[in-house]
């Protein structure tokens, strides 16, 4: 009586732990609907800022990184007329690291803002984006949409993070000297435009390749909702 007991209890546990089991791979291999697509997509953006915001925010995240921030042309065009006036012979270095430091400093603020960017987008061609060609299509769609938003919210964080350096006072104060040499095309002192759009350059960058990763590496895909939305596109 009791193994019978206990052989009836196994099965309709066996039977329950299958039924359970069927159920989770229906779920994660179903046909997501085009609101999952959204949401994992953007799931995908946030892991990669998140991922993004935290690397380029370290001691050199930037600075001795791929997306090292350079000069302009035009900026290294009034580095090296100055290098042979007094205050201003290495110019060109001071000036690099601390618009590098600055950026570094801004990308901890980076986060918050293109995470409610993210959460703002609407995704009405969400599948396009998902089954499209681009490793990165994602990321372009949220640049193309979001670009001039981001730069107005993360332009005043970069000034602030540029100004803890003096960054934009050296170089105010480089092309006020400069602007006095005679016959020279007059330079533009605004440091923080520039720095603004380039750190993004590499924050996006950082989002970009990332997506990828989520794309191509199915152990990166680590919420139920991402395995689902990215089964999708492998059967593509």
């Amino acid at each position: 009586m009791i193994q019978r007991t206990f052989l009836v209890a196994a099965l309709a546990f066996f039977a329950f732990s299958c039924d359970t089991l069927s159920n989770l791979v229906t779920s994660i291999y179903a046909e997501p609907t085009e609101a999952e697509i959204g949401s994992g997509l953007k799931e995908a953006l946030e892991i990669g800022i998140g991922k993004g915001s935290d690397a380029l925010s370290q001691i050199d995240g930037y600075f001795k990184s791929p997306y090292k921030i350079l000069l302009p042309e035009e900026a290294r065009k009034i580095t090296n007329k100055l290098k042979n006036v007094p205050g201003f012979s290495d110019l060109e270095n001071v000036i690099l690291e601390k618009i590098n430091r600055g950026a570094e400093d801004a990308a901890k603020q980076a986060k918050p803002i293109f995470v409610d960017a993210i959460r703002a987008m609407t995704f009405s061609d969400a599948l396009s984006i998902l089954t499209g060609g681009s490793q990165d299509a994602a990321t372009q769609f949220l640049q193309r949409g979001t670009n001039e938003q981001l730069y107005t919210a993360f332009n005043p964080t970069i000034n602030t993070s540029l100004d803890k350096f003096d960054a934009r006072k050296i170089w105010s104060d480089a092309v006020k000297v400069y602007n006095k040499i005679p016959l020279v095309d007059k330079a533009n002192p605004d440091l923080g435009d520039y720095v603004t759009r380039e750190a993004l350059k590499g924050l996006f960058a950082m989002v970009a390749k990332e997506e990828q990763n989520i794309r191509t590496n199915v152990s990166a895909r680590t919420s139920e909702l991402l395995r689902k939305v990215f089964a999708k596109q492998d059967k593509k």
